[in-house]
């Protein structure tokens, strides 16, 4: 009977994260680019209604005993209004549009840090709720959470699209915007920087999720075993890594450029996998969460870095796609790092980690070439305009 819950927990999960995924897909990609011209707060408002409705949904599905079903309709419902991902995509066009353009990253790396401190909140206390209260009334905190969060967009955020026009919702021109971007820049060698830095995020967010889908599983095998006591303090040291990140890369900001910064984050994040792949101690786990303190220092830069590649009107498209590449991430993740995981238990236990670490690889070397490059055309382009007079 177990065997058979696990299953179809399995299957109908798969089913209600890829249908939230490909409906996402279209509205992101139409709300996203529709921001650009009447603001961020109906792209705010939108989501966090759907994520409401969401939960109600979920709510009548448990008090009424309904067929789980149910709960792939209301992430359809959600997923039609955009789902998390909209919310993240009009959240990051929100502080790309209110920041400039020296501080961007780190305001960009303090969004990030709220998501991983939210997290790590919802984890540890969501958990110790559902244990002594069941699975209902945390539910209605998510309902009251999102509900909050609609009112708060509706009523006392500010617009920060700071010319709006009237434009049509339903029209394929959105769709256009956001193939535009990658197609026909505004400078012609954003095109291949705008791919190679969603290539690098792209690789860093699967590493992420997957590494991250894994940890409980590999804690409580032989020979860590750990207890829920070690898993809870084992989840809180890998949410602790956003405040971490957002700490090391304000003070490395201070003497270094922005790619050398992500740089050393990928650092932290590929040994802290070296470690934990090899870990079969306690100590030696522990070891490898802190060298990860600045494994979260990359994605914001990159977020930054693509943002500053794009116009002022464009911010709501770019953070769209972004945001459905994240998506895809999460899918992608599942799909290998959990297949990945039983098929090499039987010579090394910890071998996704050391995979993911050497996938990290890739981005790491996009990152440093990007870099090189534009250094060295910004030389040349100096020393050109120097001598040009002569």
């Amino acid at each position: 009977l177990l065997q058979e819950v696990e299953a179809l927990v399995s299957h109908w999960n798969l089913y209600i994260n890829l249908g939230g995924f490909f409906v996402s897909l279209f509205s992101v990609t139409l709300f996203g680019p529709w921001s650009d011209s009447v603001g961020r707060r109906p792209a705010l408002i939108l989501p966090a209604a759907g994520m409401a409705l969401q939960t109600a949904v979920y709510l009548l599905v448990m008090y009424l005993e309904l067929h789980v079903a149910f709960f792939l309709l209301g992430r359809i419902l959600s997923s039609l209004t955009g789902d998390y991902s909209l919310i993240l995509a009009s959240c990051f066009s929100y502080v790309a549009d209110t920041s400039e353009r020296r501080v961007r990253t780190f305001r960009v790396a303090v969004l990030e840090a709220c998501l991983g401190t939210a997290g790590m909140v919802a984890s540890i206390g969501g958990g110790q709720w559902r244990k002594a209260q069941g699975y209902i009334n945390p539910f209605w905190l998510a309902f009251a959470a999102s509900l909050a969060a609609t009112l708060y967009a509706a009523l006392f955020l500010r617009e920060s699209v700071k010319q709006k026009k009237e434009t049509k919702l339903f029209t394929l021109s959105h769709y256009k915007a956001v193939y535009r971007l990658y197609t026909a820049p505004e400078h012609p060698s954003s095109r291949w920087k705008l791919a190679l830095y969603s290539l690098a995020f792209f690789l860093i967010v699967t590493v992420h999720f997957g590494a991250k889908d894994l940890y409980v599983l590999y804690e409580l095998g032989f020979p860590l075993c750990w207890a829920s006591d070690l898993i809870g303090y084992g989840s809180a040291a890998s949410y602790l890594a956003y405040l971490s990140s957002l700490a090391g890369l304000r003070l490395l900001q201070l003497c270094l450029e922005d790619t050398w910064v992500a740089e050393i984050g990928l650092i932290s994040n590929i040994a802290g996998l070296v470690v934990m792949s090899l870990a079969t101690t306690t100590p030696l786990m522990f070891t490898g969460y802190g060298i990860l303190f600045l494994s979260m220092a990359a994605t914001p830069v990159i977020r930054s870095k693509l943002s500053k590649l794009v116009s002022e009107t464009e911010q709501g498209a770019l953070f769209a796609s972004v945001a459905c590449v994240q998506g895809l991430c999460s899918l992608v993740a599942t799909g290998v790092f959990n297949s990945l995981y039983p098929a090499t238990l039987h010579f090394m236990r910890g071998f996704p980690f050391l995979f993911g670490a050497i996938i990290l690889l890739i981005p790491a070397a996009i990152l440093g070439w990007i870099q090189i490059w534009e250094s060295k055309h910004n030389y040349n382009h100096f020393h050109g305009a120097s001598v040009s007079p002569a």
